[in-house]
């Protein structure tokens, strides 16, 4: 009999390292999704391959934060076009959604878009960025590029201890609604025996399977235009959902220009609106105002937050679909804007609103091959398994993207027919002199733009490699102004935060500081990879 031992137990402090490769390399938070973008490498294909075979990997070894059903965002270098390419594949809307709609149904929502079940469901977006992806720059066919996803999914794979944890709380959060008749779908593909699986089990998700299947023969066809989007519009009308075949057959993912903030000679990229990467770029457009020790202190800290409150005040304000927003998202990065918002940053903690510039659950991989091509790439279902419905049959996991739209017919995010939300996922990449640097991110919600602020001052001002920029200790605003930070994050900085105002506890739940990778190429194109130490994350290369 085996030795009994507590999978999630951290007596010790671990230590990681930076990776170094020259082949290849693939950074998730999955060990198997890591190894599936390794393999398709090793049988010719090159980073863009490897990034869509670890993303389908996810949905069957992550489904706790993503799937099939999920939104994606991605950043690429193109080594042989010698040039940086954003995708936003974020689904809208469907037609048959409005504020207006929501708001008749009957239901006592507070004024507010539900969280859960079909009305939150917008069209997803991540089986057409993997065959955007593929067409463009893939070497393999999709068929072959997601097959270790598909054989993960059928043969199974054992389920590590993170996830386990994060499976076990959704399982507990999904109780209540075992009886409702769309949820039921959620427990036959998720909780077949009754519970989530325990860390060691073997997990198999044989619908999902099919499903993937379907999606590389028929480069996502199927999702969008055929077999699978005519079972996802039946259960959708089943049930009293707004989606339809009509809005799946209409998607297709915009090629976008990434947004760029220079700072200190490095310029840093992110998916313009209406993702909110934005945030991060107004962030350190505040931030490069000032000039930071060569080690993180109390007021290092404090102008990271109210950089932050600041650019959030302004994306709340302002960042939707870019068809409805007010202004140019340029206007908010421009330096002398930044120089203003600066200007008026004091030494204690304050609350602000946005102002008006001058006019002019998710899963996060990167990868990189010696080719020289390199991918930043997030999707996620939002809040966990996202909306809890499951089409029957197909292992599709519906995002709930849509909860973050608003009723308020006032409100620059509020919901309208084909609009796309405010949204949080974003991918980070980083470049210098016309020349790539490499692609990092941070996971989790309204962590993730705060999550590459810390990234990147703890590369570029603190001079810390990829691994010690994701390792060192995290701090996070939340939206009701309280400020958390990590158990392991300095005491005597904590402290004269609290002396600066600042409504600082410490918090023990991990997840809450978000999940990162990076990757950095070195002049003789070696390549520098570190991967989260909070989660199940790994590295693998060659």
């Amino acid at each position: 009999m085996p030795y009994p031992f507590d999978p999630l137990l951290q007596k010790y402090p671990s230590r990681r390292t930076p990776l170094y490769a020259r082949g290849g390399m693939v950074n998730s938070s999955s060990p198997q999704a890591s190894a599936a973008g390794l393999e398709v490498l090793r049988r010719g294909g090159n980073a863009i391959d490897a990034a869509v075979a670890a993303a389908a990997a996810l949905t069957v070894t992550e489904p706790t934060s993503n799937g099939l059903g999920s939104d994606a965002f991605a950043i690429v270098w193109s080594a042989r076009e010698k040039k940086l390419f954003g995708l936003n594949a974020s689904g809208p809307a469907p037609m048959l959604a409005s504020a207006e709609t929501v708001l008749a149904e009957g239901k006592d929502h507070n004024g507010k878009m539900p969280t859960h079940g079909w009305t939150p469901v917008t069209v997803p977006g991540a089986p057409a960025a993997w065959a955007a992806l593929s067409g463009r720059f893939g070497a393999l066919p999709l068929s072959a590029v997601l097959a270790p996803a598909v054989s993960y999914a059928r043969d199974g794979y054992p389920c590590p201890p993170h996830l386990a944890q994060g499976w076990q709380q959704a399982y507990e959060s999904y109780r209540e609604r075992l009886t409702e008749p769309c949820f039921k779908a959620w427990f036959r593909t998720f909780a077949p025996n009754g519970r989530a699986p325990e860390a060691g089990e073997l997990v198999s998700l044989p619908d999902h399977a099919d499903s993937l299947e379907a999606i590389g023969e028929s480069g996502a066809e199927a999702f969008y235009r055929g077999a699978l989007a005519r079972k996802i519009d039946a259960e959708s009308r089943k049930y009293g959902g707004y989606l339809r075949y009509d809005d799946l057959a209409a998607f297709s993912p915009q090629w976008v220009e990434p947004l760029r903030v220079n700072y200190r000679g490095y310029e840093v990229c992110e998916i313009p609106p209406n993702g909110q990467g934005i945030v991060a770029l107004m962030a350190l457009n505040i931030l490069k105002e000032f000039d930071f020790p060569g080690k993180n202190s109390d007021l290092t800290v404090h102008r990271q937050i109210e950089a932050l409150k600041m650019a959030f005040a302004d994306a709340f304000a302002y960042v939707t679909d870019p068809a409805d927003m007010t202004i140019d998202p340029a206007r908010l990065l421009d330096p002398a804007y930044g120089a203003r918002r600066a200007a008026a940053m004091g030494e204690r903690a304050q609350i602000w609103g946005s102002a008006l510039p001058p006019k002019s659950g998710t899963v996060y991989l990167c990868s990189a091959d010696g080719e020289g091509n390199m991918v930043s790439y997030i999707q996620s279902n939002y809040m966990g398994f996202g909306s809890g419905i499951v089409v029957d049959g197909t292992g599709i996991a519906l995002q709930n993207r849509g909860a973050d739209f608003s009723l308020d017919p006032a409100a620059a995010n509020v919901l309208r027919p084909g609009k796309r939300s405010y949204h949080t996922i974003i991918p980070g990449f980083l470049m210098q002199n016309g020349l790539p640097v490499g692609p990092f991110g941070v996971m989790g919600a309204y962590m993730q733009p705060q999550g590459h602020v810390q990234v990147v001052m703890n590369s570029i001002d603190f001079h810390l490699n990829p691994q010690q920029a994701l390792d060192a200790p995290r701090f996070q605003w939340l939206r009701d102004g309280r400020v958390i930070v990590e158990q392991s994050f300095d005491k005597e900085i904590a402290e004269a935060l609290r002396r600066r105002g600042h409504e600082l506890s410490v918090s023990a739940d991990t997840p809450l500081f978000g999940r990162g990778q990076m990757i950095v190429r070195l002049e003789n194109g070696v390549l520098v990879g570190g991967t989260e130490g909070r989660t199940d994350s790994n590295i693998a290369c060659f």
